[in-house]
């Protein structure tokens, strides 16, 4: 099997396990704290920017990735996160009356993302590019 096969392969097989993850966890917090606001597509998204945050920081990145790399960032978190269904969720809302929330979901996904990138950025013991401590 060749390199590219390979590659192409653990990047099906992470997204796999991703979505179903993502599934998984939407429709848990879906029935647990309702479908007012999109409780579940937040803490993936978050999630899976911490994830990803503590990965780069662990990895960093190659010019070619490695098969570790292109199964849990690109694979798993690429599957796991979404923007898509932020997406949808927020016009939803928007469409539903409900700007308040709409607003709230963009804010909340851009500043809890960001947030949480760094902080497994930091917790993988690298430190911020131009961060001093």
């Amino acid at each position: 099997m060749g390199h590219g096969l390979t590659s192409v392969l653990l990047v099906a097989l992470g997204g796999a396990l991703g979505g179903m993850g993502r599934f998984a966890i939407s429709n848990l917090l879906a029935r647990y704290l309702g479908k007012a606001f999109p409780w579940g597509t937040l803490a993936v998204n978050a999630s899976g920017a911490f994830l990803a945050g503590w990965m780069l920081g662990s990895l960093g990145i190659a010019s070619a990735p490695s098969p570790l790399w292109l199964f849990t960032v690109a694979g798993l978190l690429g599957g796991y996160t979404t923007v898509s269904s932020f997406s949808l969720q927020t016009i939803e809302l928007w469409q539903g009356g409900q700007q308040l929330r709409a607003s709230v979901n963009i804010g909340a996904t851009l500043l809890l993302g960001l947030t949480m990138v760094s902080i497994g950025w930091l917790l993988s013991g690298a430190s911020l590019p131009g961060a001093t401590l």
